[in-house]
C-alpha cells in the first residue's frame, strides 16, 4: 500500500492519532480480507459445479 492513499492528516487539518490511523488501516484491511473470501468462496463453489458436472456428464 502506497503513502498516498492513506491520509496523514484528518478533516480539521490536525494530524490523526495512531490509534485512529490503525483503526482505518484494519477496517481497510478487513474490507479486502472479506471481498477476498467471496472471491475465493465463488472460485470454489464454480469449481465445485464443474466436477459436479463432470461427473454427471
Amino acid at each position: 500500500m502506497s503513502e498516498e492513499s492513506v491520509p496523514q492528516q484528518g478533516g480539521s487539518g490536525q494530524p490523526k492519532g495512531l490509534l485512529q490511523q490503525m483503526e482505518e488501516l484494519m477496517a481497510a484491511l478487513n474490507a479486502d480480507l472479506s471481498a477476498l473470501d467471496a472471491d475465493l468462496q465463488a472460485a470454489g463453489d464454480a469449481e465445485r459445479r464443474a466436477v459436479e458436472e463432470g461427473r454427471a456428464g
